[in-house]
């Protein structure tokens, strides 16, 4: 079960979305870990809710409430990574505090998110795409310049974390770095000082 409320920020009231709680699947480690490849081919049905939920928790979910830690390790703790998710109903921002996806858009961005990818064309076929981005100044304004390399470290800690949930969930994913960064930018009205990192398509295996 989930439930949708509303917020309001600058731009006015946004629809937020609270997913459920994350499974705990049985799927040991070192399987997930064997079986993990780039998965390329992907059914036309529709992830659930839960099977969201728990990707994005994966990624960048909150493993302890006191202090906030979350799945993957951060410098400090200056969590530089923003999480983002595409699907056939929206754009949304995930809230790693909160459990929840914020709608930022109802439309369907996966076809101009895959010409941003050199038009690979499994990015719009993949029921979801899941975007990581990241603030480097969160983490340099402690670190200096090496905290730069801080950050690309996160990422992949992140991203891992992401394919070996969707291998524990029985789908695929593929890591895809190639992409224009200023399209995507543009497209998801990222913020002057965010990057995009990643796009990661995820879905049933064909």
């Amino acid at each position: 079960m989930f439930f949708i409320f509303s917020i309001f920020c600058e731009g006015g009231k946004m629809e937020e979305i609270k997913l459920p709680e994350p499974l705990k699947t049985n799927e040991k480690i070192e399987v997930c870990i064997e079986k993990r490849r780039s998965i390329r081919r992907f059914k036309k049905d529709t992830l659930s809710m839960q099977e969201i939920s728990t990707l994005l928790w994966a990624t960048q979910g909150i493993t302890e409430k006191k202090r906030e830690f979350r799945t993957a390790p951060s410098a400090g703790a200056t969590y530089p990574l923003e999480v983002y998710l595409l699907k056939h109903d929206g754009f949304f921002r995930y809230i790693p505090s909160r459990h929840s996806l914020v709608k930022i858009s109802d439309k369907d961005m996966r076809k101009e998110l895959c010409k941003a990818c050199l038009g690979q064309s499994y990015v719009e076929e993949a029921p979801i795409d899941i975007v990581i981005t990241a603030i480097p100044e969160r983490t340099t304004r402690y670190y200096g310049e090496r905290g730069i390399r801080y950050v690309w470290i996160e990422v992949g800690h992140a991203a891992q974390n992401l394919h070996l949930e969707a291998v524990a969930l029985g789908l695929g994913s593929v890591p895809i770095g190639a992409f224009h960064d200023e399209e995507i930018k543009n497209l998801m009205k990222l913020k002057e000082n965010e990057i995009p990192c990643y796009v990661i398509p995820v879905g049933h295996p064909k």
